[in-house]
């Protein structure tokens, strides 16, 4: 039976995440990079974090920023160790069902991010896209990191039932294809949508080859090679009206 140690798992056994090796972290911290790019941000902006895991992505980016940024997690156990490892002046965590979060949250916000969270929802993502539209200020954007389903690997841990298990995904996740999320997007009303390929960055790689990694993904990038990359990069803002 094929083994897989790399993923962090909910009660359910199902995989949430990476485990935190240095060329996950080094992943992460890109990712919080590119984001902050994306935002202009001066005092009073607010970020929430909409699946955050054990809390990296929110920490990387409250240490280099004054938003506040509330993180949020639907695993309980999740946002204790969050909590507990990465603490920040202008960083929260809060136990959140996003498949809820439109009822229990009544504020608005500048930005909603998230890493790897939205093809956890994939079947529902005509709602989920409203519902984020709901949750974010007029002219607020969101800021996601997706997996390509045109990179050989997701495609093959996605569709094939046996590596399906390997991987240890939810029933409902499904990939995304840059035509799909930005035809939704564009159908839930964002604006300014753009979609790009980014990262080849993998997770569990020996930390000889991190450095290499991101000289050669950097390269790819800005090739026709780059259809084929770890994920997409996807940004979208509400119109002015909200």
């Amino acid at each position: 039976m094929l083994k897989n140690n790399t993923s962090v798992t909910d009660d359910a056994g199902y995989n949430q995440g990476f485990r935190e090796t240095p060329s996950q972290k080094k992943r992460i911290e890109r990712r919080a990079g590119w984001m902050l790019q994306e935002m202009d941000a001066p005092v009073g902006k607010t970020v929430l974090e909409i699946g955050c895991g054990t809390g990296y992505l929110a920490y990387c980016m409250a240490q280099k920023t004054t938003m506040q940024i509330v993180s949020t997690d639907v695993n309980p156990t999740f946002i204790a160790e969050a909590e507990k490892k990465y603490k920040c002046s202008n960083l929260s965590y809060q136990t959140l069902d996003f498949k809820t979060a439109k009822e229990k949250i009544d504020v608005r916000f500048d930005y909603i991010i998230g890493n790897g969270i939205l093809h956890h929802l994939y079947y529902d993502m005509d709602e989920v896209l409203l519902t984020l539209k709901k949750m974010l200020h007029p002219s607020g954007k969101m800021l996601f990191m997706e997996p390509n389903i045109y990179n050989p690997y997701i495609a093959a841990i996605f569709k094939h039932k046996k590596f399906r298990s390997w991987a240890r995904l939810e029933p409902g996740e499904m990939a995304f294809s840059k035509k799909i999320i930005e035809e939704k997007l564009k159908k839930a009303g964002f604006e300014n949508v753009n979609i790009t390929y980014k990262d080849f960055l993998l997770p569990g790689i020996p930390n000889i080859f991190i450095t290499p990694s991101i000289v050669i993904g950097n390269l790819l990038e800005k090739t026709p090679l780059k259809v084929i990359s770890q994920s997409l990069f996807i940004s979208a803002v509400t119109n002015q009206k909200g």
